[in-house]
């Protein structure tokens, strides 16, 4: 006999009444199954059973008040083993049977298979399609599109959706060939790591399902509701949702694998934080004045991205944290340029790269790091992190917004290198295909914007790092060399550097020697 008690309430928290038995005396009930709920002035609180066996006695019953560790019921193991043997080994029996038939001999047992045994081998050929491991950091993402929907045939690793993280886009294969039975979480819905979020039917109950599905199409369930059909909410929670005439939908389980309890359907009614109010809550936060009838008619509001709200958020952050300035210089193309137009053919027919210009950015930005550590450092609390390697983020454009692979030990990389790498990272990043690994760990950032058109701008720094350089336009201007006028190959730098750690010193010093590599690409080969 095992004693089913009152679990610890929480801090203050010293006694609870009891709202609803789930079971009754007799009743077989597994290892934490839910047998009843207690509420308290603050939370509604789960009593799950202890162990397997068949609930003897309720000692409290419903509108009682009990203390913690109180006495709820009893529960008798050996019940199980006594009464329900026989059922539990004729159940053992078939699910042994079935799942032996594929190697059976016999074929008058699979012909004789009843309906017990045909629901036992279907049920074993479910395959649960999970949310993959989404990075360091990351713990829930966005349901992006789906390429498949229920009933279509899929086979093993095919792409059956996109989720969306704060930073990448990560793409969900199939984990094995057969059916898509069912979808859980919809387009749009916000699932956690690990968490499951459709069925895939192989094998034989593959057939059944697609059979299943030409005969009676389901039709596309929100997260909500499969969350409903699949997790039993509280009754009192049911109950309370009846007479306040709301959905399920309308509200944010917050109990066992979002359950919803009592208490949540208390905050939806009172306008708390249930997920139909969120939005609107955020609403309130940034009031927007209302659009006249005739603008309205005439606007779109289309809701960012994970992506798109994260870079907003690090960019506001970074400039609420760092105490940044940005300091200007410009450099002559000239000898770059040709330089790169010289060798740019025996270069593609050596490494199979285009020379390009971000190598020489680079290589420079990295001679000038040596001189100028601190540029290339970041603050951890009060203490000044140096890193004696460089990992060169890659500041880069996509449809979905601004991302910035990371060229790890660009250091030790040679030209040809530099550009193969860049190159890689830039395909990825166009087809979303960079992983969390591609964009950790940069010490300092490039960004382009000239191949926009930029003549000048103010990059914002990408934390935790301390400077990011903005390169431009080449732009063609008069300039005056020895004492004559010239046309020559300009573009301006900008570098932004956070003044906690860099001084206008050590960030002029800095630019100066990017300068001077470029317009001179000889002294990067003498490391002058």
């Amino acid at each position: 006999m095992t004693d089913v008690r009152v679990p610890t309430l929480g801090e203050s928290v010293t006694e609870a009444t009891v709202a609803t038995w789930f079971k009754q005396p007799g009743d077989t009930v597994a290892v934490d199954e839910m047998l009843c709920e207690l509420e308290t002035d603050k939370v509604t609180v789960e009593v799950p059973s202890p162990v397997a066996g068949t609930l003897s006695e309720i000692v409290a019953a419903e509108g009682e008040t009990v203390g913690v560790d109180a006495l709820l019921a009893s529960i008798s193991e050996q019940d199980v083993g006594t009464k329900n043997a026989p059922k539990a080994k004729n159940a053992a029996t078939d699910e042994e049977a079935a799942s032996q038939s594929p190697r059976n001999e016999h074929p008058s047992k699979a012909i004789d298979a009843g309906p017990e045994d045909t629901k036992a081998r279907d049920t074993s050929e479910l395959i649960d399609v999970m949310v993959p491991t989404l990075g360091e950091s990351v713990t829930e993402a966005t349901v992006s599109t789906w390429f498949k929907k229920v009933g279509d045939v899929v086979a093993q690793d095919e792409m059956l959706c996109e989720l969306e993280t704060d930073k990448v886009s990560v793409e969900v294969p199939a984990p094995a060939a057969g059916v898509l039975s069912k979808i859980i979480a919809e387009e749009g819905s916000t699932v956690e790591a690990s968490a499951r979020i459709a069925v895939i039917s192989a094998g034989e109950g593959a057939a059944a399902a697609s059979t299943a599905q030409e005969n009676a199409p389901a039709p596309a369930a929100a997260p909500q509701s499969s969350t409903s059909a699949d997790i039993e909410d509280a009754p009192s929670a049911r109950k309370a949702m009846a007479e306040a005439n709301i959905r399920r939908d309308q509200v944010t389980g917050t109990g066992r694998d979002g359950r919803v309890m009592k208490d949540d359907v208390a905050k939806a009614v009172a306008g708390g934080k249930s997920s139909s109010s969120a939005p609107a809550a955020s609403a309130k936060a940034a009031p927007r004045a209302p659009s006249s009838a005739q603008d309205a008619a005439r606007e779109e509001r289309v809701k960012m991205t994970r992506l798109r709200q994260t870079i907003a958020k690090r960019l506001k952050d970074s400039q609420n944290t760092a105490a940044m300035l940005t300091t200007y210089n410009e450099v002559d193309m000239t000898e770059i340029m040709a330089l790169r137009n010289e060798y740019k053919d025996l270069f593609l027919k050596k490494h199979g790269v285009k020379l390009g210009f971000m190598s020489f950015f680079t290589k420079a930005c990295i001679h000038a790091l040596h001189e100028v550590p601190e540029v290339n450092a970041e603050i951890d609390g009060t203490d000044v992190v140096y890193k004696n390697y460089v990992n060169m983020g890659i500041a880069a454009g996509t449809p979905t917004g601004l991302v910035v692979p990371v060229v790890k030990d660009a250091q030790d990389m040679s030209f040809a290198t530099i550009e193969k790498k860049i190159s890689e990272m830039g395909a990825k990043a166009r087809d979303g295909k960079l992983s969390m690994a591609d964009m950790q760990g940069g010490t300092f950032t490039i960004s382009n914007g000239g191949v926009y058109g930029s003549l000048m701008s103010s990059p914002i720094l990408n934390p935790p790092q301390s400077g990011i350089l903005g390169m431009h336009k080449i732009q063609d201007r008069p300039m005056a060399i020895n004492g004559k006028v010239e046309i020559r190959p300009m573009m301006y730098l900008a570098l932004s550097y956070d003044h906690r750690i860099v001084d206008g010193k050590g960030a002029v010093t800095f630019l100066v020697r990017v300068k001077e590599a470029l317009e001179d690409p000889r002294r990067l080969l003498m490391d002058l």
